[in-house]
């Protein structure tokens, strides 16, 4: 997720998949909106309330939403493999824990 909405536009129908693994309440739509059609976006964070979405962006873009227990350590090291033999890599932000919630209140602002 960018906190810089130009990006966001930039990156729009651009992604297959996007996994999802925030475990606060964010705002999925920003995300389905960066979905090809019949892109997927797999939660396997687990918010403490329910995420809404909105309809019309899962319908005009044949995208689906799924869902997913992270898994063990077998399925976490096949998935870093498949990651490691397909040359994904991920971005990073590593913050002070006395940070932590600076971020997640950052994406709050996003649309």
């Amino acid at each position: 997720m960018s906190h810089n909405a130009d990006e966001m536009k930039k990156h729009a129908f651009s992604f297959d998949f996007i996994l999802d693994t925030v475990s606060a309440a964010h705002d999925i739509n920003q995300y389905l909106n960066l979905l090809r059609l019949d892109g997927n976006l797999t939660l396997v964070g687990a918010p403490p309330k329910p995420l809404s979405f909105a309809a019309f962006a899962l319908i005009f873009g044949r995208r689906s939403v799924s869902g997913s227990n992270i898994g063990g350590i077998p399925e976490t090291q096949e998935m870093l493999d498949f990651c490691g033999q397909h040359n994904i890599t991920a971005d990073v932000e590593v913050i002070p824990i006395q940070k932590s919630m600076k971020p997640m209140s950052g994406c709050s602002g996003l649309t």
